[in-house]
Parts: structure tokens; C-alpha cells; sequence
């Protein structure tokens, strides 16, 4: 019984994995057609967000009035924080990525990993093993590798790409704690934040826009393929917001951001395979090391997960309830802490 209980949690880890990789890199394949001047030239890219946020409060709304999923009450100053925090992150990345170079842009990008683990450890007192932090530091280089080229930053750009870089960091943490904290699954508290941003975006995003571009969303001439693709894209962003909230509740912010620099990797591999992109050898080698520091990881997350797992013998006259408590404080779990590194929720 244990056995297949833990056959199905890892089948299900697989499954949210997988679905947050194929969304992601499809959803970025999508706007490349969607928004380059090859494509549609659709540069709206906060606004088009706001589109992303409004059919996934859309789809949360059609799912809680057939009583699909359940409604778990948040209170609302929550929401409105994290609202808050999450449009601060879009808007701070669409800035740095203007402001500054591409180059620059992928090292604030790459410095997550560190600032998430950082931010962790102040706000849950959480600390890695030495084997996941190398980890970390293969899977930053190879990536740093093959992503970044020229690096020119000034002061506007660096302090965007700070708020961004700190906003990003705390919005992936803030969505295991709410999921731990209120014991709601990752659909019934995104149909719960996604109004909020929707709503904040689509009035806030063309002004946004406007100042990135220098293009109004009205003067805009939609076609019926244009119109296609930013369905296709809105599709998508259901599946990658889901993907991300069941990814972290039942993982780790850092596991996430791991993750994430594997799906830069594969839209390289994409780009040079669709787009025709420049594939040179130094973006191979980046590629390769960036790999091997992701299957480096997933040892270490199984090692911790196996040091953590042993259990000192109980007393003799120990009742079942203390024996379940004892391997509970062993490993640090309980059914509504399921944020921690490697960990599933129960």
C-alpha cells in the first residue's frame, strides 16, 4: 500500500513537471510568433498578461460554479498582496528587459536561484545541503553560459531589475506559504489571485505598454490569425499558471526556479529548430553543463529526501500515534507543509 502510494506521488510530481514545461515553452513559441516583427507584432506584452490572467479568472469561475473545485476562503488583504507583489514582478522584468541589455538581463534572471534561497532561509529559516547548493551553482553556470553575451547596465535598468528580481523571488515563495498556511490546493488559490491580477493588469498594462513601446494597444489592427494566436497564447498561460502553482506547492520555490532555467534550455533547442536561430558551440556546451547540474540536482533533492527519511527507533512502549509525531518531527513534514524541498504534499 505504501509502495503504490508512492508510485502515484511520484507519477503525479512527473505529471506537474511535464505539464508546466510543455506549456511554458509552448506559450513562449507562441508569443515569439505572436509579438516579433516577423509575426504579428503584437507588443502589448503586460497587456497581453492581463488577457492570460482574465480567461484563467475565467476558466477558475466556470470551474467553481459547476463545483469542480471548492472554494477556500483567503483573506482578501492576501490576495491584494500578492497581487501586488506578482504584477510588480511582470512589470519590473518588461522594464529591465527594455532598459537594459539581453545580457544583463539573463544574469538578473540566473541571480533568483540565489535570492530565492536567501529569502527562504530569512522568512522560513530553511537551509540546503551542500549537495543541492553545488547543484544550484552548475545548473547558474551552464545556463549563464550559453545565455549571456553583452552585459551594459545603468542605473535605472539595475534598480528595475532588482525590484523585479526581489518581487519574482518572494511572489514563487509566497505561493507555497499560502498553499501551506490555508491548506488550498494550487487551482483554488490561483482562481482566487487570477481576478485580481487580471483586472489590475488590463487597466494598468496599455499605460505600461505605452511607455515600453511608445504604441497604443488601439491604433493596433487585429486580424483573424493575430486574434488566433492571442487565444493560443491565453490557452497556454491556464496551463502554465496551474503548472506553476501545483509545481511550487508541492516542491520549493528553488526546485522551480531549477526547473525554469531547463525550459530556457529547451527553447533554445526550439528556437534553433523553428526559428532558425544561431546554435554556436558555446551555447552546446552551456547546455550540456546546465543538464548535468539539473540531474546533480534531482540526486541531491533524493539524497536529502532519503537522509531525511531515516528514523530513530521508538521506545518499546511507544503508542502509534507517538511513533507517526516522531517521524513527523524527523523529517519535517505534516499534511499541510508540503513546500518543503523534495517533499510532496500528503
Amino acid at each position: 500500500m505504501e509502495t503504490e502510494k508512492k508510485q502515484s506521488l511520484a507519477v503525479s510530481d512527473v505529471g506537474a513537471w511535464a505539464m508546466n514545461v510543455v506549456s511554458s515553452v509552448s506559450l513562449i513559441m507562441a508569443n515569439k510568433q505572436l509579438m516579433s516583427p516577423s509575426g504579428y507584432a503584437f507588443v502589448f506584452a503586460t497587456t497581453l498578461t492581463g488577457f492570460h490572467f482574465s480567461m484563467t479568472a475565467l476558466i477558475g469561475l466556470v470551474s467553481n460554479a459547476t463545483s469542480h473545485s471548492t472554494r477556500k476562503k483567503v483573506p482578501l488583504w492576501e490576495l491584494l498582496w500578492f497581487s501586488i507583489v506578482a504584477n510588480t514582478s511582470i512589470t519590473g522584468m518588461n522594464l529591465s528587459l527594455m532598459l537594459n541589455s539581453v545580457g544583463f538581463y539573463q544574469i538578473s534572471k540566473l541571480s533568483m536561484i540565489p535570492v530565492v534561497c536567501v529569502m527562504e532561509w530569512i522568512l522560513h529559516s530553511k537551509h540546503y545541503s551542500s549537495k543541492v547548493k553545488i547543484a544550484v551553482i552548475v545548473v547558474v553556470v551552464g545556463v549563464g553560459v550559453c545565455t549571456v553575451t553583452d552585459v551594459k547596465v545603468n542605473a535605472q535598468g539595475f534598480i528595475c531589475a532588482c525590484v523585479a528580481v526581489l518581487s519574482t523571488s518572494l511572489q514563487q515563495i509566497s505561493i507555497g506559504s499560502l498553499q501551506a498556511k490555508y491548506s488550498i490546493g494550487s487551482f483554488e488559490l490561483l482562481s482566487q489571485t487570477a481576478p485580481i491580477q487580471a483586472l489590475s493588469l488590463l487597466l494598468l498594462g496599455p499605460f505600461v505598454d505605452y511607455y515600453l513601446t511608445g504604441k497604443l494597444l488601439a491604433s493596433y489592427k487585429f486580424s483573424s490569425t493575430a486574434f488566433f494566436f492571442i487565444l493560443l497564447s491565453c490557452s497556454l498561460a491556464v496551463f502554465c499558471n496551474i503548472s506553476q502553482y501545483l509545481c511550487i506547492g508541492r516542491f520549493s520555490a528553488t526546485s522551480f526556479q531549477v526547473l525554469g532555467h531547463m525550459k530556457t534550455v529547451c527553447v533554445l533547442i526550439l528556437g534553433w529548430l523553428l526559428f532558425d536561430s544561431e546554435l554556436t558551440l558555446k551555447n552546446i556546451l552551456g547546455m550540456a553543463i546546465a543538464v548535468l547540474g539539473l540531474v546533480i540536482y534531482s540526486w541531491a533533492v533524493e539524497a536529502d529526501k532519503k537522509t531525511n527519511s531515516k528514523v530513530i527507533p521508538p521506545p518499546k512502549d511507544a503508542s502509534e500515534e507517538d511513533i507517526e509525531l516522531l517521524k513527523q518531527q524527523m523529517d519535517g513534514s505534516s499534511p499541510l507543509k508540503d513546500v518543503d524541498l523534495g517533499k510532496s504534499q500528503a
